[in-house]
């Protein structure tokens, strides 16, 4: 089973930016797709961004434009690089990774917007 880590999460002021990571411990992991999910309070889980194994990126309307999903194959880590933030996107973000159908879960960082 693939192990993933998310770092990166904190208070930031809106209009700031953050950068996430995810490690894998996966030796597969430059075959494997990644991406990320975000849960609100007193909301459902929902897509925020995804990456192919490659390279090819997909994301959620509301945050074209602001944020972009990267890897680094030789690092096993897959980055959400996150700008302009706004308080609605106070979140806690979870990384995932899939591969032949079996999908791993990180276990989140927790992202605040907050003035």
């Amino acid at each position: 089973q693939v192990q993933l880590v998310e770092s990166g999460g904190g208070l930031v002021q809106p209009g700031g930016s953050l950068r996430l990571s995810c490690k894998s411990d996966g030796v597969i992991f430059s075959l494997m797709h990644f991406g990320w999910h975000r849960q609100a309070p007193g909301k459902e889980r929902e897509m925020v961004a995804s990456i192919t194994a490659g390279g090819s990126t997909m994301y959620a309307d509301f945050v074209k434009g602001r944020f972009t999903i990267s890897r680094d194959n030789a690092k096993n880590t897959i980055y959400l690089q996150m700008n302009s933030l706004q308080p609605e996107d106070t979140a806690v973000f979870y990384c995932y990774g899939r591969y032949l159908g079996q999908t791993n879960w990180g276990s989140g960082t927790q992202v605040t917007v907050s003035s």
